[in-house]
């Protein structure tokens, strides 16, 4: 076996040959760290043969239930054997407490070991007096080796193994710091090998970078089976869990929560989180969708005069090149001017919006400020806006209706050429944007 001097990155995993003073894939400085790379090593797959595709069973996969309606729906329905999970989140944004529920869940059909490197049993005790977990098959362990980790879940013959988090544990075949991207990377291949090996379900909990994305990134997410980011405030109450991979499920779902003083509570109905319910100048409300699930929200708008010779442009929750076509669609299309002001648009709610569906909207919420009219009041504006002015329709159009029918809407705007089946509400039909503007400020 040969061995050869490698530099890798502590922030990204970037490897290079030779030393340098700064990534050239993260841009960090003083980050690349010498180590021993191995060049050839013995196959463990020597002596298996190649099968053909129609020769291999395809084995159907039951799904386990974390308790957790909201996680399973993240997680495509629930656990599968051998999963592997990394939940990643800012800070006290309540991965933790998250996670000792759902073991408190599992615990009821089997034993469940959480493995902390950052807290004591007695910490972690407390936590659980708090959320009012009694798990009496949840076994607590203090450990950083990652060895150690899997000797004891074996010995309590667990059926979910808990870590918390992966920056502090530590692999023997790796002689970097703990937390380093070698370590990180060695400890979490060999919690997945336990996994696929022993068909136990392993959640890793790992540690955010100062730019939200998971610590050593890439070097994780690669290996594991499904990665979930909570986000939110973490002086706020509301939580959104969604799955950015998932080998077992869909990554467009996503999963509401509210910390409370008892623990994560389920919002089944966020309707309520995302919609003010005040009708006044510059807001308007859509439906978008998340995976399956419709959300109706509100997009919010401010537009003030500009002290500077560029306008300035922010958007929160909405995608800030796409809110720049929709300005220019208005100015050009609509004869809306706002090249002489700053414009502030905001989802309520601290959602984030990525579905095309959200156009009419937001283009209405900023018309809406300029022309210091409210929409009428019940009305839901749904579609896709063109950078010719026309009106596109969004995907599932009935199943958006239908929800903002189920909420009370009474009016809904949508393309003209959508086609749609019977709504217990009135459906106005438009074109472009300026039949848009029309209808809801200049009819009646």
């Amino acid at each position: 076996m040969k061995e050869k001097t490698l530099y890798v990155c502590g922030e990204c995993g970037y490897e290079t040959p030779r030393w340098m003073g700064k990534c050239p894939s993260c841009g960090s400085w003083n980050t690349l760290v010498e180590q021993e790379r191995v060049l050839s090593r013995p196959s463990v797959t020597a002596g298996t043969k190649a099968v053909p595709l129609q020769n291999v069973r395809a084995e159907a996969q039951s799904r386990i239930s974390t308790g957790i309606s909201e996680l399973d729906r993240v997680l495509g329905g629930g656990l599968v054997k051998g999963m592997v999970v990394l939940l990643g989140g800012d800070p006290g944004i309540g991965k933790s407490t998250l996670l000792l529920e759902a073991a408190d869940n599992l615990s009821a059909s089997g034993p469940v070991l959480y493995v902390s490197g950052e807290e004591s049993n007695s910490q972690i005790k407390l936590r659980a007096d708090r959320l009012g977990v009694k798990g009496e098959n949840l076994f607590l362990y203090t450990e950083t080796n990652a060895e150690e980790t899997i000797e004891r879940a074996k010995e309590v013959r667990a059926q979910m193994l808990i870590v918390d988090s992966i920056q502090t544990m530590e692999c023997a075949a790796a002689e970097s710091a703990a937390g380093s991207v070698s370590q990180v990377r060695a400890s979490t291949a060999l919690f997945t090998r336990f996994a696929k090996d022993t068909g136990t379900v392993v959640f890793i909990v790992g540690h955010v970078t100062k730019d939200g994305a998971i610590a050593g990134p890439r070097v994780l997410e690669h290996i594991v089976d499904t990665v979930l980011y909570f986000e939110g405030d973490r002086h706020e109450g509301l939580r959104l869990l969604r799955a950015v991979k998932n080998r077992f499920g869909s990554t467009d779902e996503l999963g509401v929560f509210e910390m409370c003083g008892t623990g994560m509570r389920e919002v089944k109905d966020p309707a309520s989180l995302f919609v003010s319910g005040r009708n006044v100048a510059g807001t308007a409300v859509t439906c978008v969708l998340e995976g399956s699930r419709p959300l109706v929200c509100e997009i919010q708008s401010l537009l003030v005069p500009t002290a500077f010779q560029s306008p300035r442009r922010t958007a929160v929750g909405l995608d800030y090149n796409r809110l720049n076509v929709l300005l220019a669609v208005l100015e050009r299309k609509a004869r809306l001017h706002v090249s002489d002001k700053d414009v502030y648009c905001d989802v309520a709610g601290s959602l984030r919006i990525v579905d095309r569906g959200a156009d009419l909207a937001t283009a209405m919420c900023v018309a809406s400020s300029i022309l210091e009219k409210p929409l009428p009041e019940k009305t839901v504006l749904i579609g896709e806006v063109g950078l010719t002015g026309e009106i596109r329709s969004a995907s599932q159009l009935d199943t958006r209706i239908k929800e903002a029918v189920r909420l009370g809407y009474t009016t809904v705007l949508i393309p003209a050429r959508a086609k749609v089946g019977d709504h217990a509400c009135r459906l106005v039909r438009v074109g472009d944007i300026s039949e848009a503007i029309r209808a809801l400020f200049m009819e009646g």
